[in-house]
């Protein structure tokens, strides 16, 4: 396929063209039953445009969409990032406790393996790092939540006069 070098012979086939794409869209509008919208700019820069509802209401609902992904991405990253770092640290300290206990058996055979108090003081500051990132991204999800739904405006009361 290759760019029609008239400008003449271009605008009529993008006319052409475009009626076509535009009865099409809403044939898959009709059997299918789902919103369809079409944006076109014509060579001339001319905007054209069709939507089987509203093309306003079709494009805010696939910003509203595409911010969500945005968003619910942006946080898992966060979130994950986080949990991924705090896992490795986990990782570390449960293998120098088993490193300890295994010198200790070593050493001392036979006798109780006593107790690593740092290492538990570790353990013990490491859950309640995790509950405080846990609250924290529960938190900031449901800011944002709170805060889209406070961006909609509350419909006009009936006895309200314009």
């Amino acid at each position: 396929m290759q760019l029609i070098e008239s400008e003449r012979a271009r605008a009529i086939s993008f006319s052409k063209r475009k009626k076509t794409l535009f009865q099409d869209a809403e044939k898959l509008a009709t059997r299918s039953g789902d919103e369809v919208g079409v944006m076109l700019f014509s060579p001339g820069e001319k905007p054209f445009s069709y939507g089987s509802t509203s093309i306003e209401e079709i494009i805010d609902k696939f910003l509203k969409v595409k911010l969500e992904q945005r968003d619910h991405a942006e946080g898992k990253s966060v979130g994950f990032g986080a949990f991924k770092d705090l896992r490795k640290e986990l990782q570390e300290l449960n293998e120098k406790e088993r490193r300890r206990i295994l010198m200790y058996k070593i050493m001392h055979p036979g006798s109780e393996i006593p107790s690593d108090k740092h290492m538990e003081e570790k353990k013990v500051a490491m859950l309640l790092w995790v509950k405080e990132i846990l609250n924290e991204t529960k938190s900031a999800i449901l800011s944002k939540h709170f805060k889209f739904d406070l961006n909609v405006l509350p419909e006009p009361e009936e006895h309200e006069s314009s």
